[in-house]
């Protein structure tokens, strides 16, 4: 049984890719797309999103491999916020390096930071960073129970006692600084294995999932993760769940179609982990349509898309990838005001009244 939420908060996220314009053959330099970036964030901090998440890449075309360091310049340029990443390659990440980064990152936020921890579709930081993809699963079980015991003992203020097979041994050793929240929030991100669903609940942490397809299919994966996390006796309707996807809205459906097409293919052809040699209108224009996972057309069709997710997930949060494949700053920007102004509103009035009728409460079979 999926519970419904009162109300879902809203954010956007990127990966700071640098696709080239299929026209012109040329791509903003890292330093103007790290700047956008940073004018993006305050520009959704304005409008009132919640939270804002960068993700990790490794390669030449994207802009973000060190997403602290730009998620520390956002923090002096906003307030309200919630600054994480979307997501940490835990796997190849030492955790008690990223446990001090993000407890510094919480400091100069006063409080705003949260790691989104996935294993990463992309695989170039596994031989970058000497670890072996054999270990792909292994390395993030052992690292992730390494990160929560590190922000379990901050909490506690107590030293880290710690054996590792694939991490480091610590020997009773304190770690510094320690962060704002008592409790600095830990997430993990999840595609659509179901061992990843079932390991988030057995450790009782919020989920967020990448939807690169419709909702449906993610619905037994989330009965799953509440399921497990029951078994390991976790209040599992407490459990956050978060969604996310790639998203663009523009006043008109067709407007929105026209607009992304030439971006949203640019992206496929160029920055996905096995990039594809083209990428059809035709298969564009049917992800659109209800039931898909791909969130582009009329703040109304977005609206109701995204009803759709939260009815058939019970999500508290959905974070929209925003920019994909160059679309041009401006256009980017009149996305978020339109998700800030017109969808995030629409969609809390209808959570809020119970999803057309049913009452606050009630749970989703």
């Amino acid at each position: 049984m999926i519970e419904r939420s009162m109300n879902m908060d809203f954010g956007i996220f990127t990966f700071g890719e640098l696709s080239r314009n299929t026209r012109t053959g040329t791509a903003l330099s890292p330093q103007q797309r790290l700047k956008e970036i940073i004018e993006l964030a305050k520009l959704a901090d304005q409008a009132g999103l919640a939270f804002l998440g960068l993700g990790e890449h490794h390669r030449r075309d994207f802009a973000l491999s060190a997403p602290e360091i730009v998620l520390a310049a956002i923090a002096r340029e906003t307030s309200h916020l919630r600054l994480g990443t979307a997501v940490t390659v835990l796997s190849t990440q030492d955790p008690v390096r990223l446990f001090e980064q993000f407890a510094t990152l919480d400091l100069i936020s006063d409080g705003r930071a949260e790691i989104i921890a996935g294993r990463g579709a992309f695989v170039e930081s596994y031989p970058l960073f000497g670890h072996k993809l054999e270990d792909y699963d292994a390395l993030f079980d052992e690292k992730l129970r390494l990160l929560l015991e590190l922000r379990d003992n901050a909490r506690d203020n107590t030293t880290v006692q710690w054996s590792g097979t694939l991490t480091q041994s610590i020997p009773g050793m304190d770690i510094a600084p320690r962060p704002m929240q008592q409790k600095l929030p830990v997430w993990v991100g999840v595609g659509g294995t179901p061992a990843s669903f079932s390991r988030a609940g057995r450790l009782g942490l919020p989920l967020f999932i990448a939807l690169l397809s419709g909702p449906a299919r993610f619905r037994h994966l989330v009965e799953l993760y509440r399921e497990s996390a029951a078994a390991a006796g976790h209040d599992a309707g407490a459990l956050p769940v978060g969604a996310g996807g790639h998203f663009y809205t523009a006043p008109t459906s067709q407007q929105a179609r026209d607009t992304f097409y030439p971006y949203y293919r640019a992206y496929f052809e160029q920055n996905m982990p096995r990039p594809v040699d083209h990428f059809p209108r035709s298969t564009f224009d049917a992800w659109t349509e209800p039931g898909g996972g791909l969130l582009v057309g009329s703040p109304q069709q977005v609206t109701e898309k995204l009803l759709e997710i939260h009815q058939t997930l019970g999500n508290t949060r959905y974070l929209a990838q925003i920019g994909l494949g160059g679309l041009p700053f401006a256009e980017t920007a009149r996305s978020i005001e339109l998700l800030a102004t017109e969808i995030m509103p629409a969609v809390n009035r209808e959570v809020s009244a119970g999803l057309a009728g049913s009452r606050p409460g009630e749970t989703l079979a």
